[in-house]
């Protein structure tokens, strides 16, 4: 396949990409509603969120094998159609327990269309093309997070708790015409293993690689503080800072915007620097931001525009880091793109989780562990890359001839 590829191409990879964000971002405004119409609790109704991550990490290794072995757009039309129904099912639900067992499936069938979108990215290109094209996807993956909420806000308001997921579902529908117009097969099945010795060999394979260990390093430890922000962050500006939960989508919608920052600065780097020299710089963004949220933590006071201007300056980092890191991980596995990505796509929904609910649990009203998981994992991303030398010494290696061919 050439190195330009067509923007509806791009565009779809980068909706399929968007369609956990917007899973759960969307549906976010119905949770309180659904608690009379459904005749349950606020923490049960808190769940559909959680279970939705559990199916999604669950999907994420069978979906990358398959992938690997079948082709991909078979197992994206199977994940996608999978989706599609459990969201109808969602959307029709009478009972919690049928909504949350939903939503578990929805998630198994999401990890398809996001395991094997970034494996299509390996397929197609290598290096600055694919680091180009992992941006602009970020760019379409951001920009879920920053509206759904105000959509599902109004879509609820107008038409009832019901109406966000029936969105979601008409949206899985969508995307599987999308895949249908917009998508080629980009990878030669590979399936004359055994399917339990190919994940052997796979996952053998991926962890011989240190250049893919560095990456995995890199992609999956951020996502523990932004996901531990994120799981305080209405607490902390409302309770702490006093701003009205009207202002607090507002100011959640500024670290949305610095991703978005974040990835358009990429794509214009990415011309101009190395993978390597990228991801010092955002090493060096994130021990920036990091270090100031330490001192905010060791203080327990800082007024609210440093605490949240170092917060989007760690989420603008994300779509440096994480971009060139993938591309840098990847790189080296184009025969197993497949179990590859899902394996950093498992590691970093299990540990982005467990920020999340460790943030929930250390919270005691107070800035200090407000930010101070946040301010760890930052300083902890920069030690992993003052580290390199000893976990992928050399030279990066990139396989730019071993893409997919028309």
């Amino acid at each position: 396949m050439n190195a330009a590829h067509p923007k509806s191409f791009v565009i779809t990879l980068g909706l399929l990409t968007a369609v956990a964000a917007l899973t759960v971002d969307l549906s976010l405004p119905a949770i309180p509603v659904m608690v009379d119409a459904l005749a349950t609790t606020l923490p049960r109704s808190q769940q559909i969120v959680g279970v939705f991550m559990i199916g999604m990490a669950c999907g994420q290794i069978p979906a990358g094998l398959a992938g690997d072995r079948l082709g991909r757009l078979p197992i994206m039309y199977v994940g996608m159609t999978i989706f599609a129904l459990a969201a109808t099912v969602a959307a029709t639900a009478g009972s919690i327990e049928l909504l949350l067992a939903a939503r578990f499936v929805q998630g198994i069938g999401a990890a398809a269309a996001i395991v094997l979108s970034r494996a299509i990215v390996r397929d197609i290109a290598s290096g600055k093309d694919a680091a180009r094209l992992m941006s602009l996807m970020t760019m379409i993956f951001t920009a879920a997070p920053v509206i759904a909420p105000t959509i599902g806000a109004l879509l609820v308001a107008q038409w009832g708790w019901r109406a966000p997921f029936i969105v979601i579902a008409a949206c899985g529908f969508l995307m599987i015409l999308g895949i249908r117009a917009n998508l080629v097969e980009t990878h030669v099945p590979a399936g004359n293993e055994h399917p339990a010795r190919q994940l052997v060999s796979s996952f053998r394979e991926f962890f011989s690689h240190r250049q893919s260990i560095f990456g995995l390093l890199m992609i999956v430890l951020p996502p523990a503080g932004f996901m531990s922000i994120i799981a305080v962050s209405a607490a902390m500006t409302v309770e702490i800072y006093g701003f009205t939960i009207k202002q607090y989508g507002l100011i959640f919608a500024c670290a949305g915007i610095a991703i978005l920052i974040g990835s358009a600065v990429n794509r214009w780097l990415v011309t101009r620097f190395s993978q390597l020299q990228l991801i010092g710089l955002g090493a060096g963004l994130i021990f920036s931001a990091s270090a100031q949220l330490a001192v905010i933590a060791y203080l327990d006071t800082a007024p609210f525009w440093w605490v949240w201007f170092n917060v989007c300056l760690f989420m603008f980092t994300i779509a440096i880091l994480m971009s060139n890191s993938m591309v840098v991980a990847l790189d080296p596995l184009p025969r197993i793109a497949g179990v590859a990505s899902s394996i950093i796509g498992t590691i970093q929904n299990l540990v982005g989780a467990s920020g999340a609910l460790l943030a929930a649990i250390i919270y005691d009203g107070t800035v200090r562990n407000a930010v101070i998981i946040m301010a760890a994992v930052g300083l902890l991303v920069a030690c992993v890359f003052l580290l390199r030398p000893l976990i992928a010494p050399g030279d990066l290696v990139h396989h730019p001839d071993e893409l997919a061919r028309d």
